[in-house]
């Protein structure tokens, strides 16, 4: 009875390794997915918030308004 509950004991603990390993995992590729999320689509619009206002004077700007 000892060694079976020993057995169970150690089938849990490699179980919880490879979920852990998994876990960690999935952490990392969320974590690189913001990232990449961040570098695609936020900064873009941060350099519009400078590069529109710069375009709509020079554009005005020939247009003699």
């Amino acid at each position: 009875m000892e060694e079976e509950v020993l057995k169970k004991i150690k089938e849990q603990d490699e179980k919880l390794a490879a979920i852990y390993d998994s876990v960690e995992k999935i952490r990392k590729y969320f974590l690189w997915s913001l990232v990449i999320m961040v570098a695609i689509v936020i900064l873009p619009l941060i350099g519009l918030a400078f590069v529109i206002p710069e375009f709509l004077s020079i554009y005005t700007g020939d247009l003699g308004l």
